[in-house]
């Protein structure tokens, strides 16, 4: 209501001339709210109009138009579009470097924003040393136990995870986890983001005795704090499917994963990140499950919804094609398993660089699929 209302209010105002400032600042509130509900579809328009209001309203060096494109960036990073997301941070970085100096809070978290959009890009190179001196300045500036500075600390634990340096990574979740318990509360919303990130890291370290019952409770927790149909909620249902499938516990993955791909889709639509990365979870089930029939489109549909909501050169677009190239291998079919490898490995190479670990993982999976298709021209040249 609140939303229709301020819109209603603005469309009025601007019959007039300009909006307030007043009324644009509580527009940008209704932005982020929605963001918050992962509504993006109504989020991102808003956003757009808001900053593109401030700027003629305050001008482009206001603390409020500066807030604007900061947001309008996370929105955009929220749906997968790192294309428009990183240019926008880098331009909010630098103004409010310019405007408020490299020590302001606001500066801080624009650091920390283009950190974890360089990391989710895939990024490593630039997003680490990123997070690592923003998190230096945040400890100074705001002291450690700031919720800006937890916060850089968890998402540096992720980057560190994300590179695969779990000996760095767990042990700052550890501690990040307990820290925001001690100052934030245990249910506090960064409270469950950081049990839910350490049940990760566990189990990417193949620590399944630790992750599961984790995310098991991290669950329950959201369920009561935040609802079934939170963002958040529906991130850690689909994790701890993962963790039961990591298991070889597909009797109680599949159907977890069902149904938080059925969730995803009435609560976030079908093109949201989280329930694109749903769809493709729930086809790596299949696939491990031996019920290709079902994994193969699934994959399909994934990779071409990626390829157009996120692009082609996104991490996950290149996992998609690499998992769907796993499938068509695993069904017996070189033939499109090898070209799409082919490609996939020339694509992580260029996006991610010949060192990164995605990379390597595509080499190994090409290698073995020539090596099946030698073993099977051999039994073909033998039997003739």
């Amino acid at each position: 209501m609140l939303v229709e209302q301020t819109t209603a209010l603005h469309t009025l105002a601007a019959s007039l001339g300009d909006p307030s400032e007043s009324l644009l600042s509580l527009r940008a509130w209704c932005g982020v709210y929605l963001q918050d509900l992962a509504d993006l579809a109504r989020a991102i328009p808003l956003l757009e109009q808001t900053a593109a209001d401030q700027v003629r309203v305050l001008g482009d060096d206001h603390l409020h138009t500066l807030a604007a494109r900061s947001n309008l960036a996370g929105a955009y990073r929220a749906a997968g579009d790192l294309g428009r997301a990183i240019p926008l941070y880098e331009q909010t970085l630098a103004d409010r470097e310019r405007v408020l100096g490299g020590d302001h809070p606001s500066t801080l978290s624009s650091r920390n924003n283009l950190a974890y959009a360089y990391r989710a890009a895939g990024d490593l190179g630039r997003a680490i040393p990123l997070h690592e001196q923003t998190l230096a300045d945040q400890v100074r500036v705001l002291g450690g136990d700031h919720p800006s500075t937890l916060s850089s600390r968890n998402n540096l634990a992720g980057a560190y995870r994300a590179a695969g340096d779990l000996g760095r990574a767990i042990p700052l979740y550890e501690q990040t986890l307990t820290d925001r318990e001690r100052v934030l509360g245990g249910d506090h919303p960064d409270t469950l983001t950081s049990r839910n990130d350490l049940a990760y890291a566990y189990r990417t370290g193949g620590d399944l005795g630790r992750a599961i019952p984790l995310y098991e409770q991290t669950l329950t927790d959201q369920v009561r704090v935040l609802g079934g149909d939170h963002p958040h909620t529906l991130t850690s249902r689909n994790n701890l499917a993962g963790a039961y499938y990591a298991a070889g516990d597909l009797g109680r993955a599949i159907p977890l994963y069902e149904q938080t791909l059925a969730d995803c889709e009435r609560v976030l639509g079908g093109d949201h990140p989280d329930t694109l990365a749903s769809r493709n979870n729930l086809a790596g089930a299949y696939r491990a499950a031996g019920d290709l029939g079902r994994a193969i489109p699934l994959y399909e549909q994934t990779l071409a919804d990626r390829e157009r909501v996120l692009g082609g050169d996104h991490p996950d677009t290149l996992a998609s094609r690499n998992n769907l190239a796993y499938a068509y291998r695993a069904a017996g079919d070189l033939g499109r398993a090898i070209p799409l490898y082919e490609q996939t490995l020339a694509d992580r190479e260029r996006v991610l660089g010949g060192d990164h670990p995605d990379t390597l993982a595509v080499q190994q999976n090409l290698a073995i699929t020539f090596i099946r298709r030698g073993r099977r021209l051999g039994r073909v040249s033998k039997s003739g």
